[in-house]
């Protein structure tokens, strides 16, 4: 134990005076948000936006040298999802192709009948077989292309649901102190948002670029068997189609990128005037006119920047126009002078011209889905790679479980600092709790008493030095969820679950479906939800939750009650109540605490309750100050306050208001 000359005992309730210089007066009026420039200058990039116009920064020898790459693992993703749909995608592709270059020939045949010598009725009847031909193989494609579909809405949603479950399983399971780390969340929500929605549109956009690409493929051995010299013709009709599309994939992905990030400022304003939670403060300060006028003023900027954008991808549509044209124009002088030589017949010639076209629109398609695989990747990349990180960060699954039941718990000297803090919140900690013991950690906020709790539960580890051990094991050499499981907790701000009343504190145990009758009722009745439950419609089946038809919202004094229920219903041999009451009244936390703490005190449980109301743990067992990260007292309320420490001066400070109140109201 430190003794009371060791605390701080200046001052005590004092409020502290200002710190560093003057602060000077604001001005009277400041702007709502940037007026001149660029309107969106303001914002940090947001999580979701980190690769958004990506592909426009890329060359096109960049984006050419990964597709392979982009190609193979979204197939590697596609065979682990559903073998039998992968094949049929890849077999029926190729098909598609080949009926459309087969078409491509008949139709080369057709046009030789139709040119050929003779009458003209002749000349049709002879094409017919020919036409029927085309028919056919047009139709095969159809079927094809329809088995394509089929087959990717076979396996598209079967990687999106493989994907997002080990997500949620890899997220859902890492160790709490990396949850605490916001870089961590940032990395997990753009995961989720971005990286599994992209990984179900990516499926079908490698199925169109693999399309796109066999199309111009196919057209080009078309030619090829037509005349070989007609292969630099389709270079120079393609190309500049090629870099003109290049061109307006990347003018598209900068338009939707600045877009983007207008979009937010005004959703800002939006989210203030259809939140429910600021509604009330909103209507009460009268704020809707002025935030109405900002939306108003954002809105006609991003008006006017649509429009400036508009013309401007106009502008560059026509000159991308132009430039095929020249080329196109060029291609097919080329063709003439050919057919004028007699290097190609003039069905041929026709034949070509149709090639041309159709590798023209493959080539733009190529390009314009290569921009969108090259972009899309990149999410799901992020996303495979986040979740590989996750992998490296789950609990410990090996060593012996927890036991049932737990005689003592010490920790010795314990560290602990959170990611990207240099300030411990705990420093050289060291207590013993008992079985049966009722304790009490007590300080001013962020003194470390809820970490501590925390390192007791086996929510966090000891990684900064020292030991926790649960009958002499450390609780490092032990399966780590099986510690948690062996915990009962009780927050302050307890999850809302929205489920039924009875779900609610089942969950604690791992399931929403089973339910053990006795001790729920038991559970319900000692932390005072029997009566909130009770005047519910449909009492135990009722739905804690206004999302739902029916279902009820319960205010945060009931909420506490429910929750801890859902402590005494786990059952577990550690119970830790961190603020459990602090949006109770004082009639119902008397009850509370007489409940759990005295009329439910078991010989075999280690309860610790963390609070600021001191009146609260005056019969605890043991009371552990806390102060910037130590234990700077330790004892019972009277060794406390003979001690006349910090203890007793936060105790004497809290009395005194109470019997200042009491006086005024007397």
């Amino acid at each position: 134990m430190i003794s009371g000359s060791d605390a701080d005992s200046t001052g005590q309730g004092a409020v502290p005076g200002p710190r560093g210089a003057e602060l000077p007066l604001p001005p009277a009026a400041v702007p709502g948000g940037p007026h001149d420039g660029d309107i969106a200058d303001g914002l940090e990039e947001a999580y979701w936006s980190v690769y958004d116009g990506a592909a426009s920064k890329a060359t096109v020898g960049q984006i050419l040298a990964r597709l392979p790459r982009i190609v193979h693992q979204i197939g590697r993703l596609a065979w682990a999802a559903d073998r039998t749909a992968t094949i049929s995608v890849v077999v029926l592709q190729l098909a598609s192709v080949a009926m459309t270059a087969f078409g491509l020939m008949a139709s080369v045949a057709v046009l030789r009948e139709l040119f050929a010598e003779g009458p003209t009725p002749d000349r049709v009847r002879g094409a017919i077989p020919q036409l029927l031909v085309v028919v056919a193989l047009l139709s095969a494609r159809a079927l094809l292309e329809a088995g394509v579909a089929v087959a990717q809405a076979r396996v598209t949603p079967k990687i999106r649901t493989a994907l997002e479950r080990e997500f949620l399983t890899l997220t859902a399971h890492v160790r709490l102190e990396v949850v605490d780390d916001a870089d961590w969340h940032d990395e997990a929500y753009r995961a989720n948002d971005r990286g599994l929605f992209y990984a179900r549109q990516i499926v079908g956009q490698v199925v169109s670029l693999a399309a796109a690409l066999l199309g111009l493929v196919g057209t080009a051995g078309v030619l090829g068997v037509l005349h070989p010299a007609l292969l630099p013709l389709l270079l120079l009709s393609v190309l500049p189609v090629g870099a003109a599309a290049v061109r307006s994939a990347r003018a598209r992905f900068h338009s939707f990128k600045r877009w983007n990030t207008l979009q937010r400022r005004v959703r800002i304003f939006s989210w203030l005037l259809l939140e429910r939670d600021a509604a009330a403060e909103l209507r009460s300060d009268t704020a809707q006119g002025a935030l109405l006028e900002e939306h108003y003023r954002l809105t006609t900027r991003i008006a006017e920047e649509d429009t400036r954008l508009g013309v401007s991808s106009a502008r560059l549509a026509l000159a991308g126009r132009a430039v095929g044209g020249i080329g196109t124009g060029i291609t097919y002088v080329a063709l003439g002078a050919m057919l004028i030589a007699g290097w190609l017949p003039l069905a041929a010639g026709a034949g070509a011209v149709l090639a041309i076209q159709t590798a023209q629109s493959s080539l733009t398609r190529l390009v314009d889905v290569s921009h969108l695989v090259y972009e899309h990747a990149m999410w799901v990349d992020d996303l495979l790679a986040f979740q590989e990180r996750c992998r490296t960060l789950q609990p410990r699954r090996s060593g012996p479980p927890a036991p049932d039941t737990v005689k003592t718990i010490s920790l010795r000297d314990v560290s602990f600092a959170y990611p990207g803090k240099d300030t411990p919140a705990l420093n050289g900690i060291s207590m013993t709790l008992h079985a049966g013991q009722t304790v009490a950690f007590v300080g001013a906020n962020g003194s470390g008493k809820s970490t501590c709790a925390r390192l007791l539960a086996g929510l966090y580890e000891p990684r900064a030095g020292g030991t926790v051990t649960w009958d002499g094991v450390n609780v490092l050499d032990m399966d780590a969820e099986s510690l948690q499981a062996r915990v009962g907790c009780v927050l302050q701000d307890p999850v809302r679950f929205p489920f039924s009343a009875l779900a609610n504190l089942t969950v604690s145990r791992g399931t929403l479906t089973e339910a053990d009758p006795r001790r729920a009722l038991d559970a319900a009745r000692a932390s005072g939800a029997e009566q909130v439950i009770a005047g519910l419609p449909g009492r135990w089946e009722a739905l804690l939750s206004k999302r739902f038809r029916g279902g009820q919202e319960l205010s945060a004094g009931q909420w506490a009650k429910v929750a801890v229920a859902r402590g005494l219903y786990k059952n577990a041999p550690v119970l830790l109540l961190d603020e459990p009451t602090a949006s109770m009244d004082p009639r119902a936390e008397h009850a509370v605490y007489e409940a759990v703490l005295r009329d439910n005190s078991r010989p075999d449980r280690i309860t610790v309750l963390i609070s600021h109301r001191l009146a609260s743990v005056v019969a605890c067992d043991r009371i552990f100050v806390f102060d910037g990260g130590r234990i700077i007292e330790s004892g019972t309320h009277q060794e406390l306050m003979a001690l006349g420490g910090e203890y007793a001066a936060m105790f004497t400070l809290q009395a005194a208001g109470y019997r200042a109140e009491a006086g005024e109201a007397a």
